[in-house]
């Protein structure tokens, strides 16, 4: 049978239709027991998010809350400063994204690309708000090396380079962030084979027709990307609207935006204030679904414009296209790693005055302090791979047993951890926990992080899974294999890098994960994310970069794994 194993592994499986499982019985007892064991296994997850939504629903009757919430100085200021650090940061991180890839797509550079994806989503959004604010502080590393024979300083600038009045540090932060991240959505998707091959083919064939590549992309390729983008920008918006750790690191602090002052209300002890809180977050919950459908509005205007080539006839300018997306992906790379290094520099800094490039003395201090916790690196480290294991087994079992109309009805409870404001999810989080006894328990954050990991895990393992070629099964069945043979020995291991990015990229999650692990968990569970937050607001710079830099190696170490395990092997194993 070690033919028939090469045979299934070289046969392109180039995604066809979904055909029938050939191994499915199709007596009506059978049908009924797979109906009962779809409710059950959406019954696992649709429990849990629906007693979260309900309780933090259940907040938002409170008449009282409304009328102080309205009346509150505090709150049109920082809704405005929501809708500007939110919006912006959402258009121009999509834009960005739009105009990097119209200069790399089916070019050599887009493979190089992805590939530089991993280590720059495994930076977690609070770790990188930390390091960018050591390098573009007064005090910073950028203007250090600048000083004092360009500037003329030698004494750090009164300067607001971060948590400035017009969060123009905060929009940075998250255009950095989500930019890869919406390119990594768009890879998942042209990872299948009836996306990726047909959008390249497509692309050529109107080059061939005499139009400039440029035009090509614009009016064939992008208009067919724009409808696969919608959850990931959907997330991008819901995140730069909601975000607190960011916004508490980076962004501005008078007015500090919504879900901030939101967050500060709900840990005050007044119950009146605390259910202000909770009308803060739903007000943040209206602004994100009307963001969402003007999107949803644009978007299917856009695609009801031609889809057919507009434009004028012209040479391809194909090589000064790759030289720009080559400037822009190594201008990324360069602050990604100029902010890693920054954060490495400063936990081993000690004395170190400006304009002086490099410290005059090295500490381990704060090296020593995050040596001596290693129980928040315990805790971290249990509850990502704990969260990401349960989610992946939920996921690829969903995936791979439900039927399609199914799939896509779970797709929008699956995205409530997305698309609520984070601050109204932890409430309903803890309301639930509170109520079945589990608060500030093993089994509270568990549940809390698996359910924030899970709609991550679906996007970006459902395009190489549902892409799957349905012929394979079929030539399975008909050697004679059974369908676990078929899932262990053929589609499994076929997928073996779309499962274990999806894994990384669950651990990611989980690792930066701050108000459900500090509220469910009720201040008794540390993570190297709660402490980098905790401490960005104290002076002590080097325990802060020491547990900032830890925030992200542990992500990138999963991304570096899930690399390893994706590589091509050859299995001398027989089906």
């Amino acid at each position: 049978m070690a033919a028939g194993s090469t045979r299934l592994r070289k046969s392109g499986c180039a995604a066809t239709e979904p055909k029938l499982n050939p191994w499915q019985r199709r007596t009506p007892a059978a049908h009924a027991a797979r109906r009962v064991g779809h409710v059950a296994w959406a019954a696992l997850v649709l429990a849990p998010l629906t007693g979260v939504l309900w309780a933090a629903v259940a907040s938002a009757w409170d008449a009282q809350a409304w009328a102080e919430l309205s009346s509150s100085p505090l709150l049109w200021p920082a809704w405005r400063m929501t809708l500007w650090t939110g919006l912006a940061s959402t258009l121009l991180a999509y834009g960005l994204c739009a105009w990097l890839l119209s200069r790399t797509f089916a070019l050599p550079l887009w493979a190089r690309l992805v590939r530089a994806l991993g280590p720059m989503l495994a930076v977690p959004h609070a770790a990188f708000a930390v390091g960018l604010v050591f390098l573009i502080a007064p005090s910073g590393w950028l203007l250090r090396a600048v000083s004092p024979w360009l500037t003329g300083l030698t004494q750090p600038p009164a300067w607001l380079s971060s948590q400035d009045p017009w969060g123009l540090g905060m929009v940075a932060v998250l255009v950095f962030k989500e930019l890869p991240f919406l390119l990594w959505g768009i890879a998942s998707q042209l990872q299948r084979d009836d996306v990726g091959l047909r959008l390249a083919r497509e692309l050529r064939a109107a080059q061939t027709m005499g139009y400039a590549r440029h035009t090509a992309f614009w009016h064939v390729v992008w208009p067919q990307l724009v409808p696969r983008m919608r959850w990931p920008l959907m997330a991008v918006l819901a995140y730069g609207l909601t975000v607190v750790d960011v916004a508490q690191i980076a962004g501005p602090s008078n007015p500090a935006t919504l879900s901030v002052l939101a967050w500060q209300w709900l840990q005050d002890a007044s119950p009146v204030t605390n259910a202000q809180g909770a009308q803060a977050g739903w007000l943040l919950a209206g602004t994100v679904a009307t963001a969402a459908l003007l999107w949803a509005s644009s978007a299917t205007l856009t695609r009801r414009r031609s889809h057919m080539l507009r434009g004028l006839r012209g040479a391809d300018a194909a090589k000064p296209l790759a030289n720009a997306g080559t400037a822009a992906i190594a201008l990324l790379l360069g602050v990604y790693g100029a902010v890693v290094l920054t954060l490495l520099l400063s936990s081993v800094a000690g004395v170190w005055p400006f304009p002086q490039l490099l410290p005059q003395a090295w500490t381990w201090q704060g090296w020593r302090s995050v040596g001596g916790s290693l129980g928040t690196i315990s805790v971290t480290l249990i509850l990502a791979m704990a969260s990401t294991a349960l989610a992946l087994l939920w996921a690829i079992t969903w995936l791979e047993w439900a039927p399609s109309a199914w799939d896509k009805a779970m797709r929008w409870p699956l995205a409530l951890p997305l698309l609520l404001p984070s601050v109204l999810w932890v409430v309903g989080l803890h309301q639930v926990a509170l109520r079945t006894g589990i608060t500030a328990s093993w089994g509270a954050l568990v549940l809390a992080h698996t359910l924030a990991v899970l709609p991550y895990v679906v996007i970006a393992l459902s395009p190489a899974y549902l892409g799957f070629d349905a012929h394979c099964a079929h030539i399975s069945a008909s050697l004679g294999r059974s369908h676990w043979a078929f899932l262990t020995r053929v589609k499994w291991p076929m997928l073996r890098a779309a499962i274990a990015s999806a894994a990384a990229v669950g651990v990611a999650v989980s690792v930066a994960q701050y108000l459900p692990t500090l509220y469910v968990g009720e201040g008794r569970f540390s993570t190297v994310t709660t402490e980098a937050v905790t401490l960005a607001s104290g002076g002590q710079r080097s325990l802060v970069a020491a547990y900032a830099f830890l925030q992200w190696l542990l992500p990138v170490l999963g991304f570096a794994l899930a690399t390893w395990l994706g590589k091509p092997r050859r299995f001398a194993t027989s089906i």
